[in-house]
């Protein structure tokens, strides 16, 4: 059985700001840097990339890859092209993408992650040749493993009560 699909309340635009803003300050923490610790910025930006495109788009993906950079102390834009192009592929299928249930989308999501991580790896491994290992890319198993919850809780205030008011329209 399919499940029935809801209207959603539409999203503030504080709220977008406000998971950016702490997916990017749950990066800067000091495990952000251990093996199997995803990149919250890169799975917040796919997940409104697909949910709200005209609101969260590249120009948000670049300025937030350049946040990383500076954090990180990295090339000044390799993660905002990583970030660049994640944030394209997932505006190209986020119609696509909607219609699915939320571990089809997962799986739909997983070459996304995996490519953002793959430009990175390469760009560094150009930049200083030295390869980091097979074991990096654990990150992106873990990103799609959280992706149900990062799902729910961002989806979360534009849920509609079950308890219907019936003196309100909406």
């Amino acid at each position: 059985m399919s499940r029935p699909h809801y209207i959603l309340l539409p999203v503030s635009p504080l709220f977008i700001a406000l998971s950016l803003t702490a997916a990017f300050m749950l990066n800067l923490l000091p495990w952000g840097h251990w093996i199997g610790a995803p990149d919250f910025v890169a799975l917040v930006l796919v997940f409104w990339g697909i949910h709200q495109p005209r609101k969260v788009g590249i120009g948000m993906a670049f300025f937030m890859g350049l946040m990383m950079d500076v954090h990180d102390s990295t090339l000044l834009g390799e993660n905002a092209l990583a970030y660049t192009l994640l944030s394209y592929l997932a505006i190209m299928i986020h119609r696509r993408i909607l219609w699915f249930p939320t571990m089809t989308q997962a799986l739909h999501v997983f070459p996304l992650l995996l490519l953002t991580q793959l430009l990175q790896v390469l760009v560094r491994f150009i930049i200083t040749g030295k390869f980091q290992g097979w074991l990096i890319f654990v990150e992106s198993v873990v990103a799609i493993a959280l992706w149900p919850v990062i799902t729910w809780m961002l989806l979360a205030p534009q849920r509609r009560a079950v308890d219907r008011d019936h003196t309100r329209p909406i």
